[in-house]
């Protein structure tokens, strides 16, 4: 596949060569073949080299991808408006995965301040050195502030994830003649190639009417993301309540595994260009797949969670009261008020961000005000 996208610096570039032979040495080392998810997880994660653990910038104009908190306070704002009636059923503390730039978590804190709503803390998880370098500088004048290495062994409070679920590492499985197979990586001539073997049936266990695709299905499945929402559940339920807020862009399994996606839904950003071929410059473009929210909340309640909603970020955003917050600023103040309502409607229409993307709350003796149960979809799950 030729591809043309900006060329990296050469310092870029010898990372990635570096990052490609340790990925190599591993694929030499487990007789020339590993799972798709082992090479998605070394190169995003691996250790100073991969894209989330490495230097090079993620977010923003100067990075690959621009993610809803980069858009608009009003985002975070609206987050807060949830949070803070959530935590006055369990404690008033806030737990951030992937916390990105920070700006978030500045956004979030800066309206419960201005709510007059203090909180004990607010703690993030991130695996991203480069990230929580930016994040401790948007953050600085927060106290309340800490960082994480590993989540918690129990948590009570409001714990949100903006687009971590895609950012996990899946593995691959193809519908061929002989049966389901699952595609993972080798070599051939120094490059990475799919190679596929036989596949463990429960890898194909979540995807519905799996026998009866076509030949030729390509999809993913997310054993790495469900086994996270099972400890996510066990630290909460340690913890005694509280209530986790996860955002991203996905479908419900029969939505997931329709016939129009029969090659997946993996995806690479490298510098605001997005195409599918995850081999290119390892460690230094995202790789990313939809989630399958149906399995997510099976595995929430299999962990002892209750799913207290699901629906479109547009419906969460919108019953939020983000068109209240919008009104703060005057329709007088044309140039201020276009530009909010701008990002707003980006956030909340359905051929932007609105529909595709979606939004699971799950939790333990607290609930959703009423007013989000007038647009759950929990029924398509």
């Amino acid at each position: 596949m030729q591809l043309h996208l900006p060329e990296p610096s050469l310092d870029a570039q010898s990372a990635s060569r570096a990052l490609h032979d340790l990925i190599a040495s591993d694929i030499d080392a487990s007789s020339g073949w590993i799972p798709f998810a082992r090479y998605m997880e070394q190169v995003l994660y691996a250790p100073g080299m991969g894209y989330y653990s490495g230097g090079a910038a993620k977010l923003g104009k100067d990075g690959d991808f621009t993610t809803a908190p980069e858009i608009t306070p009003l985002f975070g704002a609206s987050l807060a408006q949830v949070a803070a009636g959530l935590m006055g059923q369990t404690a008033p503390r806030i737990l951030e995965f992937g916390a990105g730039t920070g700006k978030l978590a500045f956004d979030i804190l800066s309206e419960l301040k201005s709510a007059g709503i203090a909180i004990d803390s607010y703690q993030i998880v991130d695996l991203s050195g480069e990230l929580r370098a930016r994040q401790e500088q948007t953050l600085r004048d927060f106290p309340e502030v800490s960082w994480l290495d590993r989540m918690p062994a129990s948590f009570s409070g409001v714990v949100v994830g903006n687009e971590v679920l895609d950012a996990m590492p899946v593995q691959l499985v193809v519908k061929t003649a002989q049966g389901w197979m699952e595609r993972g990586v080798g070599l051939s001539g120094g490059r990475f190639v799919f190679v596929d073997r036989p596949c463990d049936a429960a890898l194909t266990a979540q995807i519905p009417d799996a026998e009866e695709l076509p030949e030729g299905y390509l999809t993913e499945v997310h054993p790495v993301a469900a086994g996270f929402m099972r400890s996510l559940a066990a630290m909460i339920a340690s913890g005694g309540g509280g209530a986790a807020i996860l955002i991203d862009y996905g479908f419900p399994a029969r939505e997931y595994y329709l016939d129009q996606r029969s090659q997946g839904t993996l995806m690479c950003h490298y510098r605001h260009h997005a195409h599918p071929d995850p081999f290119y410059l390892p460690g230094l473009q995202d790789v990313t797949a939809h989630v399958d929210f149906t399995a997510m909340t099976r595995a929430a309640i299999d962990g002892g969670l209750e799913l207290l909603g699901y629906t479109t970020q547009a419906a969460f955003l919108l019953d939020a009261g983000i068109g209240d917050l919008l009104l703060r600023t005057s329709p007088e103040e044309q140039l201020r008020y276009l530009t909010q309502a701008n990002a707003v409607q980006k956030l909340v229409s359905p051929a932007e961000m609105g529909e595709l993307f979606k939004v699971l709350v799950v939790g333990r003796n607290v609930a959703l005000p009423g007013r989000f149960a007038r647009n759950d979809r929990s029924h398509r799950l």
